[in-house]
């Protein structure tokens, strides 16, 4: 099967060139380079959604970096692996990674396997920090706003019915859902 190399460059800034990646995407071979001017933290890259519509099975997409291509290590795994699901491969000229290879392909899933290792550390490391700070008595999340003598206030105003929820809220400086979730089934 006769592979079809397509090309994508990025450069972060408008004021910066992509003639480099371009002219070395053009010398592998790339019959098309599709070019972005885009910082790889946005979402929107609208030559390579352009470029990813218009691939084939059997083409083969050619980067100069893999820095080019995905805004981060899972997101380029993600890309890189939609593109082997659609029957496309993947070169990186830089790493001399190419997916249509068997080398290639070992070498990512290598890379992937480590990235899902990362990301299943730091999720261990996240849950024994919060164990060690909830066993230390620290619980997680934003301070409540009601403290035990807004409380009492609160149902002291509440049961003397002369006061809506809203009033009682603003009263309070917090909002009716806060003035429900502490009186309870009493305000329901």
């Amino acid at each position: 099967m006769n592979k079809t190399l397509i090309g994508y460059a990025r450069v972060s800034t408008d004021d910066q060139n992509a003639s480099l990646q371009v002219d070395a995407l053009k010398k592998a071979g790339c019959l098309k380079a599709f070019t972005d001017h885009a910082s790889g933290s946005k979402a929107s890259r609208p030559e390579l959604d352009r470029m990813l519509d218009q691939l084939r099975p059997g083409d083969v997409v050619v980067v100069w970096r893999l820095d080019r291509l995905g805004r981060s290590l899972k997101n380029l795994i993600a890309l890189v692996e939609d593109l082997a699901d659609r029957g496309v491969g993947f070169r990186s000229l830089s790493e001399s990674i190419d997916t249509t290879t068997a080398n290639g392909k070992l070498f990512f899933s290598i890379m992937g396997a480590l990235a899902e290792f990362e990301r299943d550390l730091i999720k261990e490391r996240t849950m024994a920090g919060l164990a060690a700070a909830r066993a230390r008595g620290r619980v997680g999340g934003r301070p409540s706003v009601m403290n035990a003598k807004k409380i009492d206030k609160a149902r002291k105003l509440y049961d003397s019915r002369q006061h809506t929820v809203a009033e009682i809220a603003e009263m309070l400086d917090v909002s009716v859902a806060t003035i429900y979730r502490h009186l309870g089934a009493r305000a329901a």
